[in-house]
């Protein structure tokens, strides 16, 4: 459940799906993981705008320091982001970043021939996931990217048991 859904009063309104993509031209796209007990884990790919030859206005927040982000320097001193990017757990180095530079090549060659620092960030899913397995590969982060879609979403669900 939201925190809405919970009774926890949050100041301002929701968007119509009280989602990231109810901000025009956000698009979200993900693949999910899930085989035997010791694997729940995924990618989510969020794309700020359909063009990803147009960089977008961004920044970053570190909640508790934990988890790797790559491109933050890069947003710190310009403000400013490549189109695509995607959040894999545990996975970054090894299968995020490949990945979304494998679609770039695919999708976009001239820009990749140009620049190209997506952002990528892990997060933690050690209790559902076996995280020191290579579980995440490249053409997984390209799925995530190739699957996202502007609109209402269906959340992914990595998690143990129904839900």
């Amino acid at each position: 459940m939201r925190a809405r859904e919970l009774g926890l009063p949050l100041p301002g309104c929701t968007g119509q799906h009280n989602a990231i993509t109810d901000v025009p031209g956000v698009a979200v796209g993900y693949t999910t993981l899930i085989e035997g007990d010791a694997v729940r884990t995924g990618v989510t790919a969020i794309l700020p705008r359909p063009d990803v030859e147009v960089s977008c206005a961004a920044g970053w927040f570190s909640l508790n320091g934990n988890g790797e982000m790559t491109g933050t320097t890069w947003l710190t001193e310009s403000g400013r982001t490549a189109a695509a990017g995607a959040d894999h757990e545990h996975a970054r180095d090894r299968a995020g970043t490949p990945g979304v530079i494998d679609w770039v090549n695919r999708e976009k060659p001239s820009v990749a021939r140009e620049w190209l620092l997506p952002v990528v960030a892990e997060t933690w899913d050690g209790y559902l996931n076996d995280i020191n397995a290579p579980t995440v590969q490249p053409s997984h982060a390209v799925a995530a990217i190739d699957a996202a879609r502007p609109g209402p979403v269906t959340e992914a669900r990595s998690a143990v048991g129904p839900g």
